[in-house]
């Protein structure tokens, strides 16, 4: 449990309006550094981190911080869903707008009169497609029963 050197790498200048520990950075006990560093152990010795002052004035502040940070998370949060529905409106009705114009037209089948976009397709598998009726039959004649 010395210091290795490691934390140097890591170690965070002073925040200019904000509090250290505001500010996301943490302290170890061991090197005496302030380091910004995601885990709650110290990269260079393995002890515990401090995420909070220590001293009464200081963790005041930092409440406070949070709180009014908080607060006006929940306001962004407030107005944020109200940008999101008109947004969302906008595409709307672009995208009814785009579909009406991108719609082909429907052609009639020549065998049942029934619209399709691509007609040719359904034609060569119509089920009144006299040429089909004839194939079927034919199939049908040449199966013997054993």
């Amino acid at each position: 449990m010395t210091c290795k050197g490691i934390c140097v790498r890591y170690k965070a200048q002073k925040p200019v309006g904000t509090g250290r520990y505001a500010s996301g950075q943490r302290r170890c006990q061991i090197c005496e550094i302030f380091i910004k560093w995601e885990g709650l152990w110290c990269p260079c010795c393995g002890y515990r981190l401090r995420t909070k002052p220590r001293n009464l004035k200081y963790k005041a502040k930092l409440r406070a911080r949070v709180e009014a940070d908080s607060i006006e998370a929940k306001s962004v949060a407030e107005v944020q869903p109200e940008v999101e529905e008109i947004a969302v409106k906008a595409k709307s009705k672009a995208k009814t707008a785009k579909a009406k114009t991108k719609s082909k037209e429907k052609t009639p089948c020549k065998y049942c009169e029934k619209l399709f976009v691509y007609p040719d397709k359904h034609e060569k598998n119509c089920k009144k497609n006299p040429t089909l009726v004839d194939a079927s039959q034919e199939n049908e004649s040449i199966a013997i029963k054993a």
